[in-house]
C-alpha cells in the first residue's frame, strides 16, 4: 500500500488539471484495493449540495449530474459524521438512499470517508463491493489518506480558479486560506508569486502572449545545457568508460525535439510561458518514472529531474525579463527575505504573504514598519498556482482570499475605508506631546531600518528612534557595507530625525536574520550565534560599524545612541564597551569634534533579566527587546506557525519580568524603554505605562493608537488595572480584561484584535 500511496501522489501531483486527478484517484483507488466501485462527491459550495464527480463502476453518465443535499443518504451521513462509515451491508442502513440514475443498488459493503482541509469538508471518496464484507483497518487507512491527498488538490483547484463542476452546480471561485497576521490593514489587488530559482517545483504558472521568442528563449537554454553537458562528458573521457560515457549521450537524446523539448514546445504554443511549460513536462515524466514497477526505471525519474533542473537554469539565467508588478501587487513567496520586500516600486504595493514565518518573524516586523499588510504561516497557500490571480489579504484577520467574489470586494474596500476613517481621526493628536489627563509623560519613539520609514515615522509624530535596525542595510548588501558606506546611510539617517534622539543597534544577524555572503548555518539558530556574540566574535565588523556611527554624528545637532543587541552577561558589556572606548578614542585623535554617545543594552534573554541591576550600573540605558525576550521566555519560536498561538505576550511570566527590569533600571536612576512589538499595542502599552517604562519604541503605523489610549487613561487608572494583572495567572484573562478596560474608556476601535 504504501508503494501505490506514493506512485498515487506522484501521479496526482502531476495532473494537468483537477478532473485528470479525480479520474486517477478513482482508476488507482479500484486497482490497489481490488473493490468494483470507487467514486467522489464533491461539496458544491454555491449550491450548498453534493456532486458526483467521478467514479469507477457505476454509471458514467451520472458524472455531474446527480446532486444530493449534505444530510442525504450515507454520503450526507459521513458529511455529518466528518469521519470513515464503514458497513458491512450498506442496503439495510437507514440513512441509505436509492438513486437510480447511479445504480449502486447491487453493492452491499461500503467504505465512506470524508474530504477534509483546513477543518472544511470538501467531499466524499467512497468504495464499494457486492459481497457483504467489512472494509479492514488497513484498507480504512490507506482510503483515508489517499483522501488527505485529494483534498490538497481541491484546495488548489479551489485557489486559482480551476475547480469546474457540471452545469447548475458551477462552483464559486473564490477560496480562503489562514494564516497568521503579520502587518494589520487589508490589501486589494494581484498576486505575483517569487520563487527560488532553478526549482521545478516552484515555478509559478504564467502565460506568454509572445510565443515564438518564448520558445526561443527555450531554444536557447536548451543549447546551453546541451554545451554544458559535453563540456562535463570531455572533461571526463579520460576517466570514465564508454560505457558511463554513453550515458551523456542519452541525456542529450532526451532533450530531442521527438521526446521532452517537443512536448514543451507544444505546450508553449498553448500559451504558457517557457518556464512553466518545463516544469509541467518535466514532473508529469518523473512521476511516469517513479511509477513503474522496475527500480531501475523509477531511479530515471532522478536522471530527468535533474535535466530539467539544468535546462530550467539556463533558461533563467538567459530571461532578462523583469518581473512585471501590476498596481496593487500583493508579493507571494514560500519565504520573504528583505531584498523582496524592497523589489517592489512603493506605488505599487499592496501587501504581503508568506507561506512560512509567523507574526512576530523578522519580515512581518519589517512589513509592519513599512506599513503593509501582511499574512503570514499560510501553509496551505499553493503559490506557484496564485501567481497573477487576484487576491484579498487581511492583515488584521491573517486571512488570504482567492478570487474575491463581488461581497467580498465590497466588504473589504468597506473595511479599508474605515481605517483610513480612524487613521484621519487620530491626526490631530500628532503634534501633541503623550500626556495623560494626569499629568503623566510618556515618548513615543519609532522602530525604522530604511528611509522610506522616515516620512512616515515624523508625519505620525515620532519623537525619536529607539530603535535602528542596522543589519536591514546589510541584509541587502552583496557584501559587508564599508566603514564609509555605513557612516554615509547612518548620517542620512541621523540628519532626517534631527534633533530627535537617534538609537542605533549594532549588528543583529543571526536566527531569522541571515546574510547571502555571510551564512550562519545551525541546528538551533535562535540559540546560536547571533547578535553581540557574532559581532565580538568579528571585532573587525564591530569597530568599523562603531567608527561608521559616531562619525556619522559629526557636525549634527543630533542625540545618538549605540545598542547592543543580544546580551547575556556583562562580560560581553564590558567587552563592548571597551572596543567603543577605543572607536571614539581613535576618532577624537583624529581630529574629529564628536560627542561620545550613551551605550545601552537590549534586554532580550532571560539571563539578562535577572543581570539587569549589574547591567544598567555599566550602560547609559536599557531597552528591552519584548520580541526575543517572550520568545525565550516561552521557549516558542517566533517564526514557527505551528506555536504561534503559545507566543503569548499578555503570559504573566513576561509581564512580571518586565516589571522587574524597570525597578531594576529606576533603582539605579537609568532611563528604560522597550522596542517590541508589546510597545505598539495599546492595550499592552498601557500596562507599560503603568510599570513605569519611559519611551515607547514602535513601527510607526501603531503611535497615533497607542497616543491616543495613552491621553485617554489616566495613570492611576493604568496602575490599578496593573495591579490587577499581576494577580492573574492567565495571558487570555489579561488580555480579555485590558482589553474590556480600553473599551470602558470609549477605545474600543483601537483595540489590537479588531474584528469584521
Amino acid at each position: 500500500m504504501l508503494e501505490v500511496l506514493r506512485r498515487v501522489t506522484q501521479e496526482v501531483n502531476a495532473a494537468p488539471d483537477l478532473a485528470s486527478a479525480l479520474e486517477i484517484i478513482v482508476e488507482r483507488v479500484q486497482t490497489a484495493m481490488n473493490t468494483q466501485v470507487c467514486s467522489v462527491y464533491l461539496h458544491d459550495v454555491e449550491n450548498n449540495n453534493l456532486v458526483f464527480m467521478a467514479n469507477r463502476g457505476l454509471n458514467p453518465d451520472a458524472i455531474g449530474k446527480v446532486t444530493l443535499q449534505l444530510n442525504e443518504g450515507l454520503i450526507g451521513y459521513v458529511v455529518e459524521r466528518a469521519e470513515p462509515i464503514n458497513l458491512e451491508d450498506a442496503q439495510s442502513h437507514p440513512k441509505n438512499r436509492y438513486v437510480p440514475e447511479i445504480g449502486e443498488e447491487e453493492y452491499h459493503s461500503f467504505l465512506g470517508v470524508p474530504i477534509i482541509h483546513s477543518r472544511k469538508i470538501l467531499g466524499v471518496m467512497v468504495v464499494q463491493q457486492k459481497e457483504r464484507r467489512r472494509f479492514d483497518e488497513s484498507e480504512e487507512a490507506f482510503l483515508v489518506t489517499l483522501s488527505a491527498l485529494l483534498a490538497g488538490v481541491i484546495a488548489n483547484a479551489r485557489a486559482t480558479g480551476l475547480l469546474s463542476l457540471p452545469r447548475s452546480a458551477r462552483q464559486s471561485r473564490s477560496s480562503t486560506f489562514k494564516g497568521k497576521s503579520g502587518a494589520p490593514g487589508v490589501a486589494i489587488g494581484t498576486a505575483v508569486a517569487i520563487y527560488p530559482l532553478a526549482q521545478l517545483d516552484n515555478v509559478p504558472e504564467r502565460k506568454t502572449r509572445n510565443i515564438e521568442k518564448e520558445i526561443a528563449l527555450y531554444e536557447q537554454a536548451v543549447a546551453l545545457t546541451r554545451e554544458e553537458i559535453r563540456s562535463i562528458s570531455q572533461k571526463l573521457s579520460d576517466r570514465l568508460g564508454q560505457e558511463e560515457l554513453d550515458l551523456f549521450e542519452a541525456y542529450l537524446h532526451i532533450l530531442d525535439d521527438a521526446a521532452i523539448s517537443g512536448e514543451v514546445i507544444e505546450r508553449i504554443k498553448l500559451g504558457q510561458w517557457a518556464q512553466s511549460a518545463l516544469s509541467k513536462v518535466i514532473l508529469e515524466h518523473v512521476a511516469m518514472f517513479q511509477s513503474m514497477e522496475d527500480e531501475y526505471l523509477r531511479e530515471r525519474g532522478s536522471d530527468v529531474r535533474d535535466l530539467g533542473t539544468r535546462v530550467l537554469a539556463s533558461l533563467q539565467a538567459s530571461d532578462s525579463r523583469k518581473t512585471r508588478y501590476p498596481k496593487a501587487t500583493i508579493l507571494v513567496g514560500e519565504e520573504l527575505a528583505p531584498a523582496d520586500l524592497a523589489a517592489v516600486p512603493r506605488d505599487r504595493l499592496a501587501g504581503f504573504v508568506s507561506v512560512k514565518g509567523s507574526g512576530n518573524s523578522h519580515i512581518a516586523i519589517l512589513a509592519e514598519a513599512m506599513g503593509v499588510p501582511t499574512v503570514m504561516g499560510a501553509q496551505e497557500l499553493p503559490v506557484k498556482l496564485v501567481d497573477g490571480k487576484p487576491m484579498i489579504i487581511d492583515g488584521f484577520q491573517g486571512t488570504i482570499i482567492t478570487h474575491p467574489t463581488n461581497e467580498q470586494l465590497v466588504y473589504y474596500e468597506n473595511v479599508i475605508r474605515e481605517e483610513e476613517v480612524l487613521v484621519e481621526g487620530l491626526e490631530e493628536l500628532k503634534d501633541q506631546p503623550c500626556v495623560t489627563p494626569d499629568g503623566h509623560r510618556t515618548f513615543l519613539w519609532v522602530n525604522t531600518g530604511l528611509m522610506t520609514d522616515v516620512a512616515r515615522s515624523l508625519d505620525r509624530g515620532a519623537e525619536g528612534v529607539g530603535l535602528y535596525r542596522t543589519e536591514v542595510h546589510f541584509m541587502m548588501s552583496e557584501t559587508f557595507p564599508t566603514e564609509e558606506e555605513q557612516r554615509i546611510i547612518y548620517r542620512e539617517h541621523l540628519l532626517a530625525f534631527a534633533p530627535r534622539p537617534v538609537t542605533m543597534r549594532t549588528l543583529d544577524i543571526g536566527g531569522d536574520k541571515a546574510l547571502p555572503y555571510f551564512p550562519i548555518e545551525e541546528a538551533n539558530p535562535f540559540l546560536g550565534w547571533r547578535g553581540i556574540r557574532v559581532t565580538l566574535d568579528h571585532p573587525e565588523l564591530f569597530l568599523a560599524q562603531i567608527r561608521a556611527m559616531i562619525k556619522a554624528s559629526c557636525g549634527i545637532n543630533s542625540y545618538m545612541r549605540i545598542m547592543l543587541p543580544m546580551v547575556s552577561s556583562v562580560g560581553e558589556v564590558d567587552e563592548a564597551k571597551r572596543l567603543i572606548d577605543q572607536c571614539y578614542r581613535e576618532i577624537t585623535e583624529e581630529g574629529m569634534d564628536v560627542k561620545m554617545p550613551d551605550v545601552g543594552v537590549m534586554i532580550e534573554v532571560p539571563a539578562a533579566v535577572y543581570q539587569a541591576r549589574d547591567i544598567i550600573r555599566r550602560v547609559d540605558f536599557l531597552s528591552v527587546g519584548s520580541n526575543d525576550l517572550v520568545q525565550y521566555m516561552l521557549a516558542v519560536d517566533r517564526n514557527n506557525s505551528r506555536v504561534a498561538e503559545l507566543y503569548q505576550e499578555f503570559h504573566p511570566a513576561v509581564l512580571h519580568a518586565l516589571k522587574y527590569v524597570v525597578d531594576c533600571a529606576h533603582g539605579e536612576g537609568k532611563n528604560l524603554g522597550i522596542c517590541g512589538e508589546m510597545a505598539g499595542n495599546p492595550s499592552a502599552a498601557l500596562l507599560l505605562m503603568a510599570m513605569g517604562y519611559d519611551v515607547l519604541s514602535m513601527n510607526s503605523t501603531n503611535l497615533l493608537m497607542v497616543k491616543k489610549a495613552l491621553t485617554t487613561i489616566t495613570l492611576s487608572s493604568a496602575k490599578k488595572i496593573l495591579k490587577n494583572v499581576l494577580k492573574m495567572d492567565s495571558a487570555d484573562l489579561i488580555k480579555d480584561y485590558v482589553d474590556e478596560q480600553l473599551r470602558a474608556a470609549g477605545l474600543g476601535q483601537i483595540v489590537r484584535t479588531r474584528q469584521y
